[in-house]
């Protein structure tokens, strides 16, 4: 299972477009609500958690996903249950992917150290013990993927797909929604 964390004024871009991409290769994601089960965005859509935070089992859980959007990051880095769950996945081997500003959260938990990564730009600086990437929209180094910003959550979800599915299953969700990047 995929386990995306959504804290109240999470960018909402950051979170659906990966999710729907996993879905249409096959992925189990579920969508792990901070502080209830509605959970609004940054930009005013709502939505519903498929399960809270503290009942996901991290044993069950191949990679976590962090959604952007300031407050939204800031709802996770507050939560001891999101936190635990990154820290564990961590520990476990799991993946863990971070786009736009939440790379800054992963920085604080001291999970990049010497880890090559991007987000949003101007926000380098969060990223504590980070290589920052430079002008590129998604970066894997080993079990980390980060994402730049929302204009990239499509290029973020095709490797996130990609990265549990094989580039066959990306190529083919890629074909699917008709996307070429520019």
């Amino acid at each position: 299972m995929v386990c995306v964390l959504l804290g109240t004024g999470f960018e909402e871009m950051e979170a659906v477009a990966p999710v729907d991409l996993l879905r249409r290769a096959g992925v189990d994601v579920k969508f792990a609500g901070i502080g209830g089960d509605l959970i609004t965005g940054a930009n005013g859509i709502t939505i519903k958690a498929d399960i809270r935070v503290e009942d996901v089992n991290s044993e069950l859980t191949d990679m976590v996903i962090l959604p952007g959007g300031n407050k939204g990051v800031a709802s996770i880095g507050a939560s001891g249950a999101a936190t635990a769950l990154i820290r564990k996945a961590y520990e476990n081997g799991k993946y863990i992917a971070a786009i736009c500003a939440a790379p800054t959260l992963l920085g604080k938990l001291g999970l990049l150290n010497g880890v090559t990564a991007v987000c949003y730009p101007g926000m380098e600086d969060g990223m504590t013990g980070a290589v920052p990437a430079g002008d590129v929209n998604v970066v894997q180094d080993g079990r980390i993927i980060t994402g730049r910003a929302p204009g990239a959550c499509i290029d973020f979800g095709l490797k996130l797909v990609a990265v549990l599915k094989g580039d066959k299953a990306a190529d083919n969700v890629r074909r699917a929604i008709v996307y070429r990047a520019e």
